[in-house]
């Protein structure tokens, strides 16, 4: 439910169903629907400090207000604490940062964290993580979303994609194994490291349905895939699986560590298909199955 103008009769109504039917409900304000009537009272009143602030600072500050009056008023209305999640969304990095940081102090509801209109592709997708990430690892913010503008035909499914990494990348919940692998350089110039690595990131996500039902923790599992002997060694210790492929001029072989110890070298035209069985058994022999149990 996004709030921008006035608690009205609609606004009872919708916050009176919430509790008859016992759902919660997120409240949004937004600064491109932001009470102009409130912006307006709160910049007359900072015109008359004796150090007023500027106009950016006050517009915060409003959409504050006007997120915490909204909770307010529906907890007035009936709907318990608990099930209201307070949402203030505006579109700059900064700006979303300062208001959540304001928010997080002025009030106890839950906070709903999303970039507004972020934009399309690699700069939505960094402009959410840059904002979200500040705030998450202050401990800021209940629920997330990624709000991208997708390209034509573009599948909306990687807003969810962005919000998971961002979630594991910071260690908060993990949602599916983790692939390392190098950038490339000199040493690296055959693509197949680069093909390896996709194929064995997109092997993994696909898994995941299935490895979920059945084997605890195998979202924990990390996995890497290098290109050269420089650091692919050193690397591939440090995963749960690690295969170090040979760079420009190396030997044509590929050795395997498992938890740290080399226990295997991959040599001709499937190596791929060799790792992807050694990540299989790791699976089956290193995450518990889980019990079903029959009442």
């Amino acid at each position: 439910m996004n709030i921008g103008k006035k608690h009205d009769d609609n606004f009872r109504t919708m916050i009176e169903a919430a509790v008859e039917y016992r759902k919660p409900v997120r409240i949004g304000v937004n600064w491109g629907s932001l009470d102009q009537a409130l912006l307006t009272r709160m910049m007359d009143e900072n015109s008359r400090l004796p150090d007023p602030k500027d106009a950016r600072d006050v517009t915060i500050d409003a959409i504050v207000a006007s997120a915490v009056l909204s909770g307010e008023a529906a907890e007035r209305h009936g709907l318990p604490r608990n099930r209201i999640i307070l949402s203030a969304k505006v579109s700059g990095v900064q700006d979303l940062i300062d208001v959540y940081r304001l928010l997080a102090a002025q009030c106890e509801y839950p906070l709903h964290l999303g970039l507004t209109e972020a934009g399309l592709g690699a700069k939505g997708i960094v402009a959410t993580t840059a904002a979200l990430s500040v705030l998450l690892q202050e401990g800021i913010g209940d629920t997330i979303r990624t709000s991208l503008t997708p390209m034509p035909n573009g599948d909306r499914t990687e807003e969810v994609t962005v919000c998971q990494q961002i979630l594991q990348s910071l260690g908060i919940r993990s949602f599916t194994p983790q692939v390392t692998a190098c950038p490339g350089c000199g040493r690296t110039t055959s693509t197949f490291f680069q093909e390896m690595a996709d194929q064995i990131q997109n092997y993994l996500r696909d898994q995941m349905p299935v490895w979920k039902e059945h084997h605890t923790g195998v979202e924990e599992m990390k996995v890497a895939v290098m290109g050269c002997i420089v650091n692919g060694p050193g690397e591939s210790k440090h995963a749960n699986l690690g295969i170090s492929l040979p760079g420009t001029f190396e030997e044509p072989v590929a050795p395997v560590y498992v938890d740290g110890k080399l226990v295997k070298t991959l040599r001709g035209d499937h190596i791929v298909a060799e790792f992807i069985c050694m990540v299989d058994r790791y699976v089956e022999s290193h995450y518990a199955a889980q019990v079903e149990t029959v009442v």
